[in-house]
């Protein structure tokens, strides 16, 4: 029986997980390094490297012939599916709910009040000493739309109750009620555009979201509207939101890029109406606290031999 356990942490700096000696485990410790901690073929439970692309994060799964569950340290699976064909049928594939809800939601609305009430623009007027005083968007009274309601879409939504805003509207890939009201299916996203003054993405990186957010979705938006993008930079056809930036048409802040990082001269880093930060929705001071407590009950419950959470998907079988 194959007891390795891969962690890109220390696990003598993970408190709760179960004891090596009395669980049989060996744990190693690979943070996406060019050499292996031990041979692949021994691996039962492989933690990905955190932010380390999806290059690092799928070398060792060709070889890992024994892994039972893969446990990834982000909302997204995104950078590891393209290695999951090597493994063999019944490996559980779990993401990271509950460990950036809070940061990427905290983000998701710093980008929002930031771009609607000039901060941008405040920050180039301090350092030219210019008092660039006017009337601004407010968040208040404004319609906002999310796409993408699950765990992190809600998590916006929480903070954005007490902003007074005029509607919240939902889309995720199906319909389906919740206590703040319905969630609308992908589908109706072309009706529902024109009137939201700010569309916020928080969708997973799948077939069905790729290039969503088209030219045709940024023609639906409204004169005026704020597109915030917390979700991942494919969402969103880079060319045809550039169009829509340099008409003046809307404003945009995204979290994610098309190609990321963004590379010196690309033309978004200098297209009127957008405000950018480099990914770092998730990494905060929470991250840490949140993913070592994330591992050491996953480990707990794979030691126990009880059901993982947050399985997104099983080799061989469907995805949820």
């Amino acid at each position: 029986m194959t007891t390795d356990v891969w962690l890109p942490l220390a696990a003598d700096e993970i408190d709760g997980l179960p004891r090596a000696a009395e669980a049989g485990l060996n744990y190693r410790f690979w943070d996406g390094g060019p050499d292996f901690p031990a041979d692949p073929a021994d691996c039962a439970f492989y933690v990905v490297p955190y932010l380390k692309g999806a290059e690092v994060s799928v070398r060792p799964l060709p070889e890992m012939t024994s892994l039972r569950a893969v446990q990834t340290l982000t909302a997204g699976i995104d950078h590891v599916q393209s290695g999951l064909s090597s493994l063999a049928p019944g490996v559980r594939l779990c993401n990271a709910r509950g460990v950036h809800e809070a940061s990427t939601a905290e983000l998701a609305l710093a980008l929002t009040l930031a771009s609607l009430r000039g901060i941008p623009r405040f920050v180039e007027g301090q350092r030219q000493e210019e008092w660039r005083s006017g009337f601004y968007p407010a968040l208040a009274d404004k319609s906002v739309l999310i796409v993408g309601y699950g765990s992190i879409g809600s998590a916006i939504e929480d903070r954005l109750a007490p902003f007074e805003c005029a509607r919240v509207t939902r889309v995720a890939r199906s319909a389906r009620a919740t206590e703040r009201g319905p969630v609308h299916p992908l589908a109706e996203l072309p009706a529902l555009l024109p009137e939201a003054d700010v569309v916020i993405l928080s969708t997973p990186l799948t077939d069905t979201s790729r290039g969503l957010v088209s030219g045709d979705f940024l023609a639906r938006m409204k004169d005026g509207a704020l597109l915030v993008n917390v979700a991942r930079g494919p969402v969103v056809d880079t060319k045809a939101l550039l169009a829509e930036l340099e008409s003046g048409r809307i404003t945009a802040a995204l979290d994610v890029t098309d190609p990321e990082p963004l590379p010196a001269g690309h033309p978004l880093w200098q297209a009127p109406g957008v405000l950018i930060s480099p990914h770092v929705g998730g990494s905060t001071s929470a991250f840490l606290p949140r993913a070592k407590r994330l591992l050491a009950a996953q480990l707990t419950r794979y030691v126990a031999g009880e059901p993982l959470e947050n399985v997104v998907l099983t080799t061989g079988g469907a995805t949820k």
